[in-house]
């Protein structure tokens, strides 16, 4: 039998992903204790009633990886564990607004009491300048892998049009599977914040 060439088909579309225009993304290493405490909120959330069009999603540590995860979505909601001057468990919440990135370093900034503002040596981006720092706390987004990806979207054109970020402080990040007990007892605040963020 002759051989028969397939028949020409066409150049496959791009991918169109039928994507919830609301994440609520957790970020963290459930095997560091406190640090994974993002990806427990998440988990909590799923027992939790979520208006229509919202997706739930365990980051993990991720990173840059997650730039497919972000494009394109109309909101998005990151929960992590931050390193701040607070006790542990405090909850910080701050948007991508008050990320500004220059050449030189990340400023976390805000002009709203008991906010987070500091100072931090990675990366580069502009961000609007708007914000003036009114601390120097200390704090520190420890997945720095979150900030390279809102970076790589905006260069993309797919940034999510809005970004609002809660962190929590750790007490205890040494190797577990368990949070500690206090942050543990602030998760459910966690998720009525979020909660009250996706109602907003």
């Amino acid at each position: 039998m002759d051989y028969q060439p397939p028949a020409e088909q066409a150049a496959p579309p791009w991918r169109v992903f039928d994507m919830a225009p609301t994440l609520v993304l957790g970020i963290g290493n459930i095997l560091l204790k406190d640090e994974g405490v993002g990806v427990h909120v998440v988990q909590a959330l799923h027992n939790a009633e979520t208006p229509p069009g919202v997706e739930l999603y365990d980051g993990g540590t991720f990173g840059i990886d997650l730039i497919d995860t972000i494009a394109g979505r109309k909101r998005v909601i990151v929960v992590d564990a931050v390193q701040a001057d607070k006790p542990p468990a405090t909850v910080l919440r701050f948007t991508d607004k008050e990320l500004r990135i220059a050449d030189c370093g990340l400023r976390i900034e805000t002009e709203a009491p008991g906010r987070a503002g500091g100072f931090y040596p990675h990366a580069c981006v502009g961000l609007d300048p708007q914000f003036a720092i009114r601390n120097s706390q200390s704090l520190s987004l420890h997945q720095v892998g979150l900030l390279e990806t809102l970076l790589m979207a905006r260069q993309l054109g797919c940034a999510p049009e809005e970004v609002v970020i809660f962190g929590i402080v750790p007490k205890d990040m040494s190797p577990g599977l368990e949070l500690s007990e206090e942050v543990a007892a602030v998760v459910p605040k966690v998720v009525e914040l979020v909660l009250a963020e996706l109602r907003r």
